[in-house]
């Protein structure tokens, strides 16, 4: 029933058997609170080990103050043991030395040891990332995509496209690029969730004449 459906800003939207909440998963917008963190609704991430901090866990790199951003769509799955790379733990190394002096003298801003402001980080909608999958700074990951376990992605990924290795590369692509082109046009992720549930069978089983009939 779509009245069962749990709010996005329900932490733990998992319900056992015995009526208790499962821990290890999280809506991610309940439980985010670094302003450089931004999260789509309905994207939710599991742990076996459920976090303290469930921000620092996946972007331990990304810091209230931090230059860069982690963008995050909607309805994306986050495997346990995932972790963003955020451009601020990078290092310089276009010269002699990588060593960042500045962290252990008092300052960061303007000293010469310290890297320039990365590139963000973001995620679209409904990507799936697999077991211990590490995304690097400034990667950018399409629509759809899903990314294999244990994979280091950076760069950019097309929607759609399954990734997999360390560095991942592209293994194939889910759809050809005419049904890409229409499902990035319908975007479902952004329809109302009454709407999504309603046309479950559609989205999971791949019936785009179903999809492309829905008013909204």
């Amino acid at each position: 029933m779509t009245d069962a459906f749990a709010k996005p800003d329900t932490q733990h939207p998992v319900i056992l058997p015995d009526g208790t909440a499962h821990q290890g998963t999280v809506f991610l917008q309940a439980v985010i609170d670094n302003p450089q963190f931004v999260v789509g609704r309905y994207s939710y991430a599991s742990a076996h080990v459920p976090p303290a901090d469930w921000g620092a866990a996946l972007a331990p790199y990304l810091f209230p103050f931090s230059p860069e951003t982690l963008r995050i769509g909607r309805f994306c799955q986050i495997a346990d043991g995932v972790q963003f790379i955020t451009s601020s733990a990078n290092h310089r190394y276009d010269g002699f030395s990588s060593y960042p002096f500045g962290i252990f003298s008092g300052g960061l801003v303007g000293r010469p040891s310290m890297p320039d402001p990365g590139s963000d980080t973001v995620i679209g909608h409904d990507v799936w990332l697999g077991q211990g999958a590490k995304v690097m700074p400034g990667a950018v990951i399409g629509n759809g995509v899903i990314v294999g376990a244990g994979a280091v992605v950076s760069g950019k990924v097309p929607d759609y496209a399954i990734i997999a290795g360390n560095p991942a590369r592209i293994r194939r692509m889910r759809f050809d690029e005419g049904t890409v082109a229409a499902l990035n046009d319908i975007a479902w992720w952004n329809w109302p969730i009454e709407t999504i549930i309603a046309h479950e069978v559609a989205i999971v089983g791949a019936d785009l004449a179903a999809l492309r009939e829905v008013s909204v």
